[in-house]
């Protein structure tokens, strides 16, 4: 349980970081870029950042499946790839997060300024138009991170398969520890192919969710 102490300061560190948020907002709307433009550009850039990390899998998987090739390369040298697609998945799934969490800090802001502006509304007729446009908005960026959550939540499991993999061949890299390790290779294989489904669900729906935004 956190002291009261550390609950204070938590508490002001929270206030801060949404006073700068407010601050960043309120200074991209006076150069013309509101919090509409601000979601799509994250949205935008979460898509990216779901089609890089789904590269990085992709090439991990592919470094795994080397390791029991027959080629004359060094296993040390296949390891050392094995171990920089690694690293460069996890990366990449850690972006993932980062910019996922981008976009709900904007959405929510955006939310919340859309809601309270539909009582300055005099047309009730206006209100009606935008307090429909609002929910179906609200209902398509909840389908969307539902993907984009889910999609981020198949990636734990893919990376901890392939740290395993690495941390056993970096204190067991012969012949023998190799052959130990090709029963994993389906596992590996259906998790990171369910993975690549995922991901390309959640990349279609921010595709979708861009489109409507843009044309509404």
């Amino acid at each position: 349980m956190l002291s009261p102490i550390l609950k204070t300061g938590l508490f002001s560190a929270l206030l801060i970081l949404a006073g700068c948020q407010s601050a960043y907002y309120g200074a991209m709307e006076k150069v013309g870029i509101h919090k509409r433009d601000i979601m799509v550009d994250r949205v935008g850039d979460a898509k990216d950042s779901q089609n890089e990390a789904k590269e990085k899998f992709k090439s991990a998987l592919e470094q795994f499946q080397f390791m029991f090739g027959r080629g004359d390369e060094a296993l040390a040298d296949k390891y050392e790839r094995l171990n920089d697609a690694y690293e460069e998945s996890e990366s990449a799934a850690q972006e993932v997060t980062e910019r996922i969490e981008k976009v709900e800090s904007v959405s929510e802001a955006l939310f919340e300024e859309w809601q309270h502006e539909l009582g300055l509304y005099s047309s009730a007729a206006l209100r009606r138009d935008s307090e429909r446009k609002l929910s179906e908005t609200k209902a398509k960026y909840k389908r969307m991170m539902s993907a984009m959550r889910n999609a981020e939540r198949k990636m734990q499991p893919v990376l901890s398969a392939l740290r395993d993999q690495v941390l056993y061949l970096k204190h067991n890299l012969n012949a023998r520890a190799i052959d130990g390790l090709k029963g994993e290779l389906g596992s590996v294989k259906q998790n990171v192919a369910a993975l690549i489904r995922n991901m390309e669900k959640s990349i279609a729906e921010s595709e979708a969710f861009i489109a409507q935004i843009k044309g509404s």
